[in-house]
This record gives C-alpha cells, sequence and structure tokens, in this order.
C-alpha cells in the first residue's frame, strides 16, 4: 500500500533545488550588486576628486632592430598615476602613433595597464614598414625638403571613462642641394694621350628638384662649362650614379647632345634620377649606421675631340655629403646610455623625462638660378655651402667635394 512517503521524499528534494537556487541565485545577484557598487564607488570617487586618471607625462621614441622590410619603435611613456594604489582596477590603457607628414608611420596600443602611485615608465613596441619609406620621401621633397613629425600619445581609463593626451610634434627641415651650387671654376682633364689639358672649365654648379612622384626624385642639375679650344666640342651623353651608404639609388644616362662653341660658356644640364622604390633598402643602412648616410652623385661625360670619341670621368664634380639625423631627437640620449637599440637591444627602464616636443631645423630647399654666359674660364670664386638641419640632416656634415 502507498502511505504517501514517495510524494514526502519528492518534495523534500524540490524544496532542495528551490533553496539551493535561491543561495546560488542570491550570489550571483549580490555580486552583481557589489560590481555595479564598486563601479558606482570608483566613478563617484572620480567625480569628487578622489580617484584621478593617469596622465603621460613624456614620450620617447627610439629605433629598435631592423631588417628588409620592418623597422621597430620602441616607445617609452613616462605615466603619472595621481592615485594612492596601483591602476590594475581602473582598466587603463595606452594608445600612440608616429606621423611624419600625415602619413602614419607605426601605431600601437597596451591595455591592462598596472602601474604603481607616482611616477613609472611603460615600455611598448611598435612596428614600422619600411615600404613606407618612399612614400614619406616624396612627402618631404614636396614639401620643400620639411617634414612634420607628429606623435600623439593618449592614456584612458575605460572604469572612470576618461582620457589624457599628450601630442608632440617636431618640425624639421634640411638643405641637401645647396652645397652642390657653387661658383668655383674648376678644370675638366682627359688624362689622354695627344689631348691638351685642360679640356674644359666649369665656371659654376647649380642643382634643384625636379617633379617628384612617389615613384622617382629627380634632381636638376647644371653645369656652366667654358671651352678654352679654338674648336667646337661636342657632348653626346652624360652618365650618372647616385649611390646612399654604398646602396644604388639611381643610375642613368642623358643623352641630349650639347656642342661647346670655342671661347664660350655653355649650359650643360643633366637630370640624374632617385628611385625611390630602392629608399626601403637606403633605410635599413642608415638606421644601421646609427642614422648616418654617405651621399655620393658620380658624373662622366661622353665627347668627342680630334675625332676620338673620349669618356672622360669628371671626379672632380663628384657630389658627396655625409648625412646625420636624429628623427626622434632622442638620439644622443641613447648613444650616452650606449647604443641605439640596432642590435636589437631593449631601451633603459628608466622613467622617461617629458620633452616639449617642438623642434625647427634650420635650412631651405636649393633652388638653381641662371648663370652669367660671359666667364672666361680663367677666374675663380667662393663656392657657397649650407649646413640642413633635420630627417635627412639633422646635423648635416657637408663634406660636398665639388671641389
Amino acid at each position: 500500500m502507498t502511505d504517501g512517503t514517495d510524494t514526502g521524499e519528492g518534495s523534500t528534494g524540490g524544496g532542495f533545488a528551490a533553496v539551493k537556487g535561491v543561495l546560488f541565485g542570491s550570489k550571483l545577484r549580490i555580486g552583481a550588486v557589489l560590481v555595479a557598487g564598486l563601479a558606482g564607488v570608483v566613478v563617484a570617487a572620480s567625480l569628487l576628486g578622489f580617484l584621478g586618471v593617469p596622465s603621460v607625462t613624456g614620450v620617447e621614441n627610439r629605433f629598435g632592430e631592423t631588417n628588409e622590410s620592418t623597422t621597430v619603435i620602441e616607445t617609452e611613456l613616462g605615466v603619472q598615476n595621481p592615485n594612492p594604489v596601483g591602476t590594475g582596477f581602473l582598466g587603463v590603457s595606452a594608445e600612440y602613433e608616429v606621423a611624419m607628414n600625415n602619413i602614419t608611420m607605426a601605431s600601437g596600443q597596451r591595455s591592462g595597464i598596472d602601474v604603481g602611485p607616482g611616477q613609472s615608465t611603460v615600455t611598448t613596441r611598435s612596428y614600422l614598414q619600411n615600404e613606407k619609406i618612399p612614400r614619406w620621401w616624396a612627402s618631404h621633397i614636396r614639401r620643400g625638403e620639411q617634414t612634420d613629425v607628429r606623435i600623439d600619445a593618449s592614456i584612458r581609463s575605460g572604469l572612470v571613462g576618461r582620457s589624457f593626451a599628450v601630442p608632440q610634434q617636431r618640425t624639421i627641415d634640411t638643405d641637401l642641394l645647396s652645397s652642390f651650387n657653387s661658383t668655383e671654376t674648376r678644370e675638366v682633364n682627359a688624362d689622354r694621350p695627344l689631348v691638351d689639358d685642360p679640356v674644359l672649365y666649369v665656371n659654376r654648379t647649380a642643382g634643384q628638384w625636379g617633379d617628384v612622384t612617389n615613384e622617382s626624385t629627380p634632381i636638376v642639375l647644371d653645369f656652366y662649362v667654358y671651352n678654352p679650344k679654338p674648336y667646337a666640342i661636342p657632348i653626346s651623353q652624360i652618365e650618372y650614379a647616385v649611390n646612399m651608404n654604398n646602396i644604388t639609388v639611381g643610375e642613368g644616362t642623358n643623352t641630349r647632345e650639347y656642342v661647346l662653341e670655342p671661347g664660350e660658356v655653355t649650359q650643360v644640364r643633366t637630370v640624374t634620377t632617385i628611385e625611390n622604390a630602392n629608399l626601403d633598402e637606403w633605410w635599413v643602412s642608415h638606421l644601421q649606421r646609427d642614422q648616418v648616410t654617405d651621399l655620393r652623385i658620380d658624373f662622366s661625360v661622353t665627347t668627342e675631340i680630334s675625332g676620338t670619341s673620349i669618356q672622360i670621368p669628371m671626379d672632380r664634380f663628384t657630389y658627396a655629403e655625409t648625412i646625420e639625423t636624429d628623427i626622434f631627437g632622442t638620439k644622443d640620449a641613447t648613444d650616452a646610455a650606449g647604443g641605439n637599440g640596432t642590435d636589437g637591444s631593449e631601451p633603459d627602464d628608466g622613467t622617461t623625462g617629458s620633452s616639449d616636443g617642438t623642434t625647427t631645423g634650420d635650412g631651405s630647399g636649393g633652388t638653381a638660378t641662371d648663370g652669367d654666359s660671359g666667364d672666361d674660364g680663367t677666374t675663380s670664386g667662393g663656392g657657397t655651402t649650407t649646413d640642413g638641419d633635420g630627417i635627412l640632416g639633422v646635423r648635416a656634415t657637408d663634406v660636398a667635394r665639388i671641389a
């Protein structure tokens, strides 16, 4: 006979499940209430001034290791935490971007930043794709050899819902061609048997940039050539090679023909072209040499003397310049610390100091001007040289051998 005990057991089981649901449900509800309450307390504390959002006190960028495709940028953010406790519970994250002439070269972010009270340093890494170098180079030349380096860094608390930003900017100018502008008269010798040297005189040289594109950078170079011979001398072609750190970035032949009349000065123009696609390879060498580049342009002319075609190397007109850069303005500090980071070493962990982020270099774009045609090839003038500052010449040591 059934006495109802089974029903009683079922009721007990159901009651236990109900009690369990109440207990655990209460825990979840209590947890949610506690989290919401904590968030409310944090927000209220922030509004009342008891909690503050960490701020960026300084940004320092340095180049790290580089290879044929990628360049590492080491970024140190100085962070000031105004709170008496660490920032782990505030949901702190940092974002930064490095742009050159409004071209984003590198960007990155870091979340879950947990620093203690007071001043700290947060180190991050971002990656510059070297394929962006030709586009930046073209923008630099188009803007009259000027680059605006802008660094945007910000730090944000997701829980408090506030951020703190510190933009920095460096305006940098270069002057890469002015040292080619010279009024010094130089001899051109054939150094051949039965040829009476000097064959020609170059009384003046002048250089200017052509119409740069994303693919190529033309350099327009003018030679004002005096012919001391009693007969005309034809020039059938001018060959050139442009090298940066022994990397050929451009070479070619100008085949426009000139006839140098006896006793006259003739303007001979040649256009040398840098192929921008080669500049990413140059960029790697530039960083590996501690931001130093040896620029060199070699010339030779093909002429006809006494019925014989002669190729004459124009060694005395080799254009050479040593270019040193400091793109982020931190190279001196890095060198003093014993390295530039290109070997893959990590930057120092010391606290980053603040910077005003504004530096203006000297220099302006060189422009060739027409010269007088009355030089007789017998006088020498003093050539002028101007040092450039900036991306391609922050401290350009000018050794342009135009003589």
